[in-house]
């Protein structure tokens, strides 16, 4: 059964008045719609509200106050925000719901805050092929303009599989019968020699408390990228490319 679909698992919203202009601009992007706060003008205004009229956008009027607590971000709104149609962006529960189409091989973001780290990652799984990102709504950085600006502009293409929190995640997934392995530079298992099955979630944990602990207690089991040159890690984001570009050459061969 389908779950009830919010506006967060359909659209990216973003803020401020360059991105704004930027998506209306680029037409491989569905805007749904268009928010102004009250009160706001100038050029760039008037060409946000010209170019939306130009491709039937709505735009609406609101709040300083409302358009802050629909971007979510009350120093970089510059009073104006639009909802982006995610084409890829569907809940977890969704995307679990017929195994004949359930996605293979998935990447859990557990705690990722960084911005940058978030988006890099969406942009390398979309590369690869990976088949969805679980991307939080709580305890991971919010898709927002920073994120799509670090995938370069890959995040609103992206297969997003929304959930409300990772062990929420991690929950629905074991139970569908996916086994959660983590990346561990402790691990005595490589990366490029385990046997995942047709169906796999890799965990990605926080840059800097790494797993939550209603993930790591479902953990099936621990994987290392193997490091030389006294290097011990990687980035979360260059190690998430590691696994993801190791699946895309499973699949191949």
């Amino acid at each position: 059964m389908s779950s009830d679909v919010s506006p967060r698992d359909r659209f990216v919203t973003i803020y401020g008045r360059k991105p704004v202009l930027e998506a209306l601009t680029d037409y491989d992007l569905r805007v749904d719609k268009v928010v102004i706060a009250e009160g706001t003008g100038g050029s760039t205004i008037n060409e946000i509200k010209d170019t939306a009229a130009d491709r039937a956008v709505r735009v609406h009027r609101a709040s300083a106050h409302r358009v802050k607590v629909l971007a979510g971000n009350g120093r970089h709104d510059q009073g104006v925000l639009a909802d982006v149609i995610a084409p890829r962006m569907r809940p977890l529960v969704d995307a679990l719901a017929d195994p004949a189409t359930a996605p293979r091989h998935v990447l859990l973001l557990d705690g990722l805050t960084t911005p940058a780290n978030v988006g890099m990652i969406l942009r390398t799984a979309t590369a690869a092929g990976i088949d969805g990102v679980v991307l939080p709504h709580r305890g991971v950085a919010a898709l927002d303009p920073l994120v799509v600006k670090a995938s370069a502009g890959i995040a609103f293409h992206a297969p997003v599989l929304r959930a409300n929190t990772a062990g929420e995640a991690a929950e629905l997934l074991t139970d569908a019968g996916y086994p959660l392995f983590a990346l561990d530079a402790a691990a005595t298992e490589s990366l490029f020699d385990a046997e995942f099955g047709s169906r796999a979630v890799f965990v990605l944990g926080s840059e800097t408390a790494g797993l939550s602990g209603e993930v790591r207690e479902r953990i099936a089991d621990r994987i290392t990228i193997p490091m030389h040159g006294g290097v011990e890690s990687l980035n979360v984001a260059s190690a998430a490319a590691v696994v993801c570009f190791e699946m895309l050459r499973r699949r191949r061969d």
